[in-house]
């Protein structure tokens, strides 16, 4: 250690790395405790920690953790967290226990941090060792200041500290092929620690393997290759025999990749008790992750499986800094392709090119952008302080004046990025590039704070600003969880109430807070109705809303909700109508409207709501389009409502009422062939239920089938359907039962 320091000690860019690192190892905690909570953490992640440390603490007894089904606040929710290793969560909920930590979010955040910061030391380190001191420091601000990376550092405790085990991973394994066949033991054990970490948090922690074992194939291609340059440049010597080498490094890699895996697996339940089949299982159905959600992209919602297959590599290049992309694209053109540099290179851009192709090439479901991707960010970043280091090189090599020059650009560049930070801070995230014109041009066209952070802020402004009342004060929310956390320390006057944004109007609430995500970009851009006329605070970045807070200012249309549940619709309709006079364009007014039309006969009726409100407030919105179907099949126009069902499931695939009514529409005319067509649709989108098999059935019948045969081709319409789809369990289980038949 003597020797490094004396080594560098009048070199300059060492120091700015050292005092670079030092800073942001306090910066990055303390801009942490500003953070929201993620939209994972409170519902999730939390309660899965909590879970996994109680099965510890009662030796296995509560095993609450290893369950597919789990009641939080009284409320059975499906669980699949026993995929997960979580050992961030564990490790946290432990810390927070132990230490008694009522603000358990804030120290989650804080470790959270400190593993983002363990992504920009690590990706500064392997930076220096492949292109100096001047190409390390390049990288440290290059991860800092990229806002998505900075901004996830705060409050996502999957992504973050997951990229943190790849890339501590990745520096490790640098290191032991420079040092093989004999790395010293504290490399090995790095190594090792690293992998486990990564595998601890999600069983993708297995692509390290992969690498490990490509890094070690271009090893030894080098190594081969070098000796025969060795032989051939001293014929007289002899070459040295590789095979020893080769035997001793694989030796030593099986031993860290051994205790990598079952280190990974300790704080893990679910997979410790079975390590082989488990894991096997749980990277099975992350592989196949059956969660979809809808999203805005490029202007449009779609559903997160249904995404364009450039989704997750537009998101990236449109929401990095264009630096980033820069010296990326600079490194192999500026002696990146070196033949003594090659090898790492190849190291460096293939951890990031290949797990977005992947993506691209598997049609992974992903969303919220590309938190999924994150892990491979470090390694873009890397490449690009790498080039930047060279180009500066290469110009100082011309002359000195280009040279500073050359050292000077990556920090201009990053002027945008980093007053975006500083304006919009604890949003960093919510960042576009030149690319795309800022977050004010990508407000409706993409999804802004998809992880919801600005709940907090927008829960703690009603906290601050709400009228004072006898009656506790009911706020709604979407993201109930993260809400009741911020209201957690005065229950006396606050109450959170769940609330989804389309029906916000049948809910009992005061004051509502919504983050700006899920709703549709028609309804965004249409100024008319967003913000809401009730809106009384939004939280904004760079001049667009990212989150609401409404006021109630009267509760016509929560009264009419109440009449109609009660069947007093004439009631429920005049509430309705006063609710109109107030705000023509009140869309619970409006659809709840047109669905009591529609149940009173009324068809002409329904359609001048549903047309009020396609026309002047959303015109692709599933539930006005349906009762519009709806009311054209009562008016006599089959045709038309098949029209507009087909509309619906254009822009939202999996909308069942619309699958339903059409089916109901070709059973009606005998249109047997069209019906069974609708019937697999439905089937593509797992709506398949004791109705649908039995109207199954009986459409097979009436066209010749016995009961027999119209399972059997169900269960081929099902096996199709599940093969297609990748989802290989669903499959096996109906070729299984195909060939009992």
């Amino acid at each position: 250690m003597k020797k490094f320091f004396s080594e560098n000690k009048n070199n300059l860019w060492f120091w700015a790395f050292v005092a670079i690192a030092a800073i942001l190892l306090f910066a990055m905690p303390l801009m942490s405790t500003g953070a929201g909570n993620s939209g994972d953490e409170d519902g999730f992640q939390i309660p899965q920690g909590e879970f996994v440390l109680n099965y510890y603490k009662t030796d296995g007894a509560d095993t609450t953790c290893l369950q597919d089904m789990v009641e939080i606040d009284g409320n059975k929710q499906g669980w699949n967290l026993k995929y997960y290793g979580c050992s961030f969560d564990v490790l946290t909920a432990w810390f927070n226990d132990t230490f008694g930590i009522n603000d358990i979010a804030k120290s989650r955040h804080i470790f959270n941090s400190l593993c983002g910061w363990l992504i920009v030391l690590f990706g500064g380190l392997i930076a220096w060792r492949l292109g100096g001191w001047k190409a390390g420091v390049f990288t440290l601000l290059l991860l800092f200041l990229s806002p998505r990376l900075l901004g996830h550092s705060f409050n996502n405790p999957k992504d973050i500290p997951f990229a943190a085990g790849v890339v501590m991973s990745l520096y490790y394994m640098i290191m032991f092929f420079r040092q093989a066949p004999k790395p010293k033991w504290y490399i090995m054990l790095m190594l090792a620690l690293s992998i486990a970490f990564a595998i601890s948090i999600r069983v993708g922690g297995l692509i390290l393997f992969g690498y490990f074992g490509f890094f070690g194939l271009l090893w030894l291609i080098k190594l081969v290759r070098d000796n025969k340059a060795a032989a051939k440049a001293n014929p007289k010597n002899k070459p040295q025999p590789v095979g020893k080498t080769v035997f001793t490094t694989i030796l030593w890699a099986a031993v860290v990749s051994i205790v990598g895996f079952f280190a990974g697996l300790l704080i893990w339940p679910y997979a410790w008790q079975s390590p082989i089949s488990h894991v096997s299982e749980s990277y099975d159905a992350m592989s196949q992750f059956a969660i979809a959600i809808r999203q805005v992209f490029e202007g449009e919602m779609l559903w997160s499986d249904a995404l364009p297959w450039y989704y997750t590599p537009k998101f990236i290049l449109m929401t990095i800094p264009i630096a980033v992309i820069i010296g990326f694209l600079l490194y192999p053109f500026f002696g990146g392709w070196a033949k003594e540099k090659r090898l790492e290179t190849i190291i460096v851009y293939f951890t990031f090119l290949f797990p977005v192709f992947w993506i691209v090439y598997t049609g992974a479901n992903v969303y919220g952008g590309w938190r999924h991707s994150l892990f491979a960010y470090p390694s873009m970043a890397i490449a690009a302080g790498l080039g930047f280091a060279a180009l500066a090189d290469f110009l100082g090599s011309k002359k000195k004046v280009l040279g500073i020059v050359g050292n000077v650009l990556p920090f201009v560049l990053l002027i945008t990025p980093a007053i975006h930070i500083a304006k919009n801070h604890p949003y960093e995230y919510v960042y576009f590039n030149e690319f795309e014109g800022g977050a004010k041009k990508a407000f409706g066209n993409y999804e802004l704070d998809y992880y919801y952070h600005s709940v907090r802020e927008a829960t703690e402004w009603v906290v601050a600003n709400a009228e004072p009342s006898d009656e506790k004060i009911q706020v709604g929310s979407w993201h109930f969880n993260s809400t009741k956390y911020f209201l957690r320390n005065d229950t006396t006057h606050f109450k959170p109430r769940f609330v989804r944004w389309y029906r916000r109007g049948e809910y009992e609430w005061d004051y509502a807070v919504f983050a700006v995500t899920g709703i549709a970009p028609e309804q965004l851009r249409n100024p008319k109705v967003f913000p809401p006329k009730n809106c009384v605070h939004t939280v904004d970045v760079d001049g667009v809303p990212i989150a609401l807070v409404l006021k109630r200012d009267n509760t016509y249309d929560l009264d009419a909700t109440r009449l109609k549940k009660a069947g007093q619709l004439d009631t429920a309709k005049t509430l309705y109508l006063k609710s109109l006079e107030n705000n023509p364009l009140d869309e619970t007014a409006i659809i709840n409207l047109a669905e009591i039309y529609l149940n009173k006969q009324q068809p002409d009726s329904c359609l001048m709501m549903t047309d009020k409100y396609l026309n002047e407030i959303e015109p692709n919105n599933d539930e006005a389009s349906y009762f519009a179907a709806y009311a054209h099949l009562m008016k006599g126009n089959p045709q038309k409502a098949v029209e507009i069902t087909e509309g619906i499931l254009k822009h939202n695939y999996k909308y069942g009422g619309a699958y339903q009514l059409q089916l109901q529409i070709y059973l009606q005319s005998n249109n047997l062939f069209n019906a069974e067509q609708t019937m697999i649709r439905m089937i593509d989108v797992d709506l398949v239920d004791n109705n649908f098999v039995a109207t199954w059935v009986a459409l097979n019948k009436a066209q010749g089938l016995d009961e027999r045969g119209a399972y059997r081709k169900l269960y081929q319409a099902l096996l199709d359907s599940y093969t297609k789809r990748g989802k290989k369990k669903e499959a096996a289980m109906y070729k299984e039962a195909l060939d009992k038949m």
